[in-house]
């Protein structure tokens, strides 16, 4: 699925080449992400004998998904995955249902806000979702590629999520 990714990649990058809507995706994709799991890790399934939240549960098909397009971004996922489940838990375990419903309105409030600020400020079209719904699955996908190329690893991505010269952009 190397070439599908990489496809998919090459046209979620034509919706994000300005720095600062990228830098609101990393931290839109972290706020919005731990909000969502952050009610979901209050639920709990004994499964196989080991108790797991909700929140892992419904974690696991689209880290299948993640793994499946490019296994060592998909690690890369995983990894910051179990951080940013961690602190949901923690946040859920230490907080009264209140105060976690209203954590959880504050960091997908803000989470939504950044998104939105980065495509009409900074990048001056509207989101890539709206044209391509599965787009919504490439976000994190995006945010550890940029992360793996700023660290020196995955040279082969690098050329894809290349910035464009701000004066060769026709939309501005």
């Amino acid at each position: 699925m190397a070439g599908y990714f990489q496809r998919q990649l090459a046209d979620y990058v034509e919706y994000h080449r300005d720095p600062w809507n990228c830098a609101m995706h990393v931290v839109g994709i972290l706020l919005l992400f731990t909000g969502a799991v952050l009610p979901l890790t209050l639920v709990h399934f004994s499964v196989f004998g080991v108790e797991v939240s909700l929140a892992v549960i419904l974690a696991l098909p689209v880290l299948v998904y993640w793994l499946m397009l490019d296994a060592g971004i998909g690690l890369g996922i995983l990894a910051a995955m179990i951080v940013l489940l961690s602190v949901a838990t923690a946040i859920g375990n230490q907080v009264s249902l209140v105060m976690m419903w209203s954590i959880f309105a504050v960091l997908i409030g803000f989470g939504v806000a950044s998104q939105i600020v980065g495509h009409r400020v900074f990048e001056e079209r509207q989101p890539s979702m709206v044209d391509h719904p599965t787009h919504f699955l490439l976000g994190p996908m995006f945010v550890m590629a940029k992360l793996f190329i700023a660290l020196g690893f995955r040279r082969d991505l690098a050329a894809i999520l290349a910035p464009v010269p701000t004066n060769s952009l026709s939309t501005r």
